[in-house]
């Protein structure tokens, strides 16, 4: 019996990676995709290695099952190569529609959703005819009906930002890892091509609807009015999470002190800081 290695072993580094980034928020950072980083910090490895972070043990636990069940196949069936080139790949190709979208604004994400998804249009073209359970069984459909909608839901999703979710990193990632499945295997144009010939122009529809109506519009002229409010308003917005960064780390570090030592070895000034900090967090609603 072969074992998919590959996938073994991309679901072990991701394990890992999410737990260090669980443990260390400074790790998560380190490696979490974001639109200044890249554009202006040249932090190209970001477009990878944020798949490999995820947000909790629940969006790390659905991602892996859903790769384990699709990408087995594609690495039993065609190699642990084909498998990588489309799984890294749809992962870059959905960060990568998430940094033109978000190319005028600070944008953060994390998680191997694009990926998954470039693994699952990938498997419903190279393995033709099957079925899908989104819901862990509790409704199959066709792997065709599941591709159309998947593309149209989460561009429904990303116009109108629904949820704390990179609805471009699952919309990229599956083009993506569709372009890639063709390159590596143009017969599945002729296994299915009414399909194919569906989904591609479905996609390419969404894409010239992005194009010509983005997200976020660029910045207004410097000399009016309106550029220097957005620019007093982001400056704000800035120093805001700057100031929510240093308290957090101050709160972690002051926490970790008193778990070790107790309450009484917190110096004076230590306690003043504390309980500044934990109001400013409950009047943000940070607190829970």
């Amino acid at each position: 019996m072969s074992w998919p290695i590959a996938t073994i072993g991309i679901i072990i580094f991701t394990v890992y990676g999410s737990y260090r980034g669980f443990q260390s928020p400074s790790f998560q950072r380190r490696y979490t995709f974001s639109t200044g980083r890249v554009l202006q910090g040249k932090e190209y490895y970001r477009l990878i290695s944020s798949g490999f972070l995820h947000a909790n043990w629940l969006h790390l636990m659905l991602n892996m099952l859903a790769l384990n069940g699709f990408a087995r196949m594609i690495e039993l069936a065609f190699g642990p190569h084909v498998f990588l080139l489309i799984y890294l790949g749809s992962i870059a190709g959905g960060n990568l529609l998430s940094l033109y979208l978000y190319r005028h604004r600070e944008y953060q994400s994390l998680g191997a959703s694009g990926g998954v998804s470039g693994v699952i249009f990938a498997t419903i073209f190279l393995f033709p005819g099957g079925k899908i359970s989104p819901f862990f069984g509790l409704l199959a459909m066709p792997t065709w009906l599941y591709g159309i909608l998947f593309l149209l839901l989460s561009f429904f999703a990303l116009r109108r930002q629904l949820g704390n979710i990179g609805h471009s990193a699952h919309l990229g990632g599956a083009i993506v890892g569709l372009l890639i499945t063709t390159a590596l295997y143009p017969s599945i144009v002729m296994h299915s091509p009414v399909l194919y010939v569906l989904v591609m122009g479905i996609s390419i529809a969404l894409l010239v609807y992005l194009y010509r109506y983005p997200l976020y519009r660029p910045p207004p002229p410097i000399f009016s009015w309106a550029y220097w409010r957005a620019w007093w308003a982001e400056r704000q917005r800035r120093r805001a999470a700057e100031q929510e960064r240093q308290d957090q780390e101050t709160m972690n570090r002051l926490l970790d002190k008193i778990s070790r030592s107790g309450m009484e070895s917190l110096t004076a000034s230590e306690k003043r800081a504390l309980k500044a900090i934990s109001k400013r967090m409950r009047e943000s609603g940070r607190m829970h």
